[in-house]
């Protein structure tokens, strides 16, 4: 069989890569893999990956023959043929309206359209909870199934390796042990696109965060991937950027602590155990004005609300008071988003979308 595999405009990433890799080392199933890739990004396939360049005839050629296609987004049009399987694994835990739910992203009704073509060709859209699948669903009008599995691409932070490839990670970072490292992950926003010539603004600014915190924190800098290079070129003593790091679980794993304000990191992040901020700066903008969510922050936030840089650096600076103060707060955000996590995502996925002639006995014994 052939299974055509893409991500984030032709990454090797996210839950796509996780299903790849899992698939690749079941030995039972025989398969052609490949990618649709941006060479831009051809680093960071492994060497040996089969890719085709995405948004070119080669792409849809290779969709429209393929038995099973794996995305994490919208794929351009093809022609689905009989008897192939379109699996939608999206990417991430909608706290902030997505797609119908928020028309202002839209520039046309035209673009819209072209997107919604692309679901009718879905065949499942993975659920990471129960809780997510809800406005999951809702937001595409998708009519098929929605398995509520987990994501793939978490089984990595619940692997008996964790702890092993956080210190290979941290190494890697040059990271001291016993150092405390903030990963600092905002979402991006509708008006603040660099690529749409908008502006951007980094509301915890790394230098104040350095003067603070600097001596005994270090601040991995994550910005979104459409504006990862609105921090390129400063150099700030105690400061990595790792915007361009292929594994965000890499970075999950090597972190202490999660600076976030309304992306679906938090979502993952959780299964660390470790705690979380929300940087809420801007919140009745968002959701009131430019997006709007589909849960309310101050009812599920895992961690404290905060809405200034000074309350940011405060908490950070008093993390044993943050686990104590929001213990059972992020034990019942565990146990609403993040119930199906258990490390073998991949597997349950892998067995509800290939034949049952290329399942592993051992797989299915679990699933």
């Amino acid at each position: 069989m052939k299974i055509v595999y893409y991500s984030y405009g032709g990454r090797y990433r996210d839950n796509p890569r996780a299903l790849h890799q899992r698939a690749v080392s079941r030995a039972t199933i025989d398969a052609e893999h490949l990618w649709l890739a941006d060479p831009r990004y051809a680093g960071d396939f492994p060497a040996g990956t089969a890719t085709v360049p995405v948004r070119t005839p080669q792409a849809v050629a290779a969709l429209e023959s393929a038995d099973l296609v794996v995305a994490d987004n919208h794929l351009p049009a093809w022609g689905k043929r009989p008897g192939t399987t379109y699996l939608q694994t999206w990417h991430g835990t909608p706290l902030k309206r997505i797609h119908r739910d928020a028309l202002s992203l839209f520039s046309s009704e035209d673009l819209l359209s072209r997107l919604d073509d692309d679901v009718t060709r879905w065949d499942v859209l993975l659920g990471p909870s129960e809780a997510a699948a809800v406005p999951l669903r809702a937001a595409f009008g998708f009519a098929g199934s929605v398995p509520v599995t987990g994501y793939p691409r978490n089984d990595a932070l619940l692997a008996p390796d964790a702890a092993e490839r956080r210190a290979r990670v941290r190494a890697a970072l040059g990271i001291e042990d016993g150092r405390v490292a903030v990963l600092y992950a905002p979402t991006w926003r509708d008006d603040e696109r660099v690529d749409a010539g908008l502006g951007f603004r980094l509301p915890l600014d790394p230098d104040r965060f350095a003067q603070r915190l600097g001596e005994g924190q270090v601040l991995l800098l994550r910005l979104h991937h459409l504006v990862p290079d609105a921090q390129r070129g400063r150099d700030v003593r105690g400061v990595v950027d790792v915007s361009d790091h292929a594994d965000i679980n890499d970075l999950y794993l090597a972190a202490d602590v999660l600076v976030t304000d309304y992306s679906s990191a938090m979502f993952d992040f959780a299964l660390t155990g470790k705690p979380i901020l929300v940087f809420a700066h801007d919140l009745e903008h968002y959701r009131d004005v430019l997006r709007g969510f589909y849960f309310d922050l101050h009812e599920i936030a895992p961690g404290p609300v905060l809405t200034t840089p000074d309350e940011v650096l405060d908490a950070l600076a008093d993390l044993d008071g943050v686990r104590a103060e929001f213990g059972d707060r992020y034990g019942a955000f565990r146990d609403r988003f993040c119930h199906a996590e258990d490390g073998r995502a991949a597997d349950r996925v892998l067995d509800l979308v290939l034949p049952t002639a290329v399942v592993t006995p051992a797989s299915a014994a679990r699933a």
